[in-house]
C-alpha cells in the first residue's frame, strides 16, 4: 500500500467491513511507540455532546419547583 502525496491511503475493502467504517465515518490513529492503529471512532449522539458541554453551567440557585414554576408561568 502506498501513501499519496496527500498523505492518503486507502483501507481494504475486508477491514472496512470488519470494522464497519463506511461513508462518512469517523476513525482514529493511535500511536503506539513504533506502530500506529487505526480505529472506529464511537461518536455520541449531538445530544449527549451538548448535554457534556452544559452540565454544571447552571447558577440561578433556585429549586426544581421554582424552575417549573418559571417555566409553566402562573396558573
Amino acid at each position: 500500500m502506498r501513501v499519496t502525496v496527500k498523505g492518503q491511503v486507502t483501507i481494504p475493502r475486508d477491514i472496512r467491513e470488519q470494522l464497519g467504517i463506511t461513508p462518512h465515518s469517523d476513525v482514529e490513529f493511535v500511536v503506539e511507540g513504533k506502530r500506529v492503529y487505526l480505529r472506529k471512532r464511537e461518536v455520541a449522539p449531538p445530544g449527549n455532546q451538548v448535554l457534556a458541554i452544559l452540565a454544571g453551567s447552571a447558577n440561578a440557585r433556585l429549586s426544581t419547583d421554582e424552575i417549573l414554576q418559571l417555566t409553566r408561568g402562573d396558573e
